[in-house]
């Protein structure tokens, strides 16, 4: 199952994953991107198998909803990759009233991970790889009570911090999540997964003509960071690692970054989420 499967690094993800004969579930926002990549696996590989579900990873209500939908249709997963991502330039404030890129890239895959834990534990060899960032280091520190909620108006300059704390929210739940779990049943793992020339700034003026250059000048290519992505979902060298956070280099081993390495700030994320989680989507 991938997020963000229809550009960038999900689209080259799912491509890859099905040549490998995987059976493929999408998460995705647009019904007519999904449907070109259908048209677009079909290319790669004869009798594809891969199935379509719709929802707005901008609000937790979806998460939930498309989690509970998923579950409901498999009896077991086997990988579940969080991709979908989103570098907003300026604050924009959902209809449950929480920053949207805070929910895209923690709360949202943190939601969509809970509902799909279930599948994920009778595969017995579950694998869930997230999708972080070295702009994670770019955050100047972390204090999980007031940032998940925090509306407040920021600047194209002042973005790249905000987006960097989301990415480090997504190493720590990573970690956190892996000591919450039996390795021996479901992994967790976190990725860099380098620069890449992808949609998740197009929100920038001018990004469609920087991106245009970078691809001629081979800067970029987002098939690097779809690598480490496959490999960790894949690669039976990862078959009983849990909790690392590893670089596109190589697959490197990285340290969480400082400001949110510590247990207990880990810890603490993951209640604050939760607690979250329960003031808007009150359970039934």
């Amino acid at each position: 199952m991938i997020t963000g499967a229809t550009s960038g690094l999900g689209r080259i993800t799912a491509l890859d994953l099905a040549r490998r004969g995987y059976r493929l579930g999408v998460v995705a926002r647009s019904e007519a991107k999904a449907a070109a990549l259908l048209e677009d696996l079909k290319q790669v590989t004869d009798g594809v198998r891969a199935d379509v579900f719709l929802a707005d990873l901008a609000l937790l209500a979806e998460a939930r909803r498309v989690g509970r939908e998923i579950a409901a249709r498999y009896g077991r997963l086997d990988v579940l990759v969080n991709n979908a991502g989103l570098h907003a330039f300026s604050q924009r404030v959902t209809a449950e009233s929480l920053a949207e890129m805070t929910v895209v890239n923690h709360l949202a895959p943190f939601t969509l991970t809970q509902e799909l834990t279930g599948a994920l534990l009778a595969s017995g060899a579950g694998r869930i790889v997230n999708v972080a960032s070295e702009a994670a280091r770019q955050a100047d520190g972390i204090t999980p009570a007031t940032d998940l909620r925090d509306t407040a108006p920021y600047t194209r300059r002042e973005s790249m911090a905000r987006y960097g704390r989301t990415k480090l929210m997504t190493i720590m739940w990573t970690q956190e999540l892996a000591r919450r779990l039996d390795p021996g049943l479901v992994t967790v793992n976190c990725c860099d997964p380098g620069f890449n020339v992808t949609g998740l700034g197009r929100d920038l003026p001018g990004s469609a003509v920087l991106e245009r250059v970078l691809k001629l000048l081979r800067v970029g290519d987002p098939r690097k960071g779809a690598g480490i992505i496959v490999r960790l979902a894949t690669d039976p060298a990862f078959a009983r690692t849990s909790g690392g956070y590893f670089s596109v280099r190589d697959a490197a081993p990285l340290p969480c970054p400082e400001a949110g390495r510590d247990e207990q700030i880990q810890r603490e994320l993951w209640t604050q989420s939760s607690s979250l989680l329960h003031d808007i989507l009150p359970l039934p």
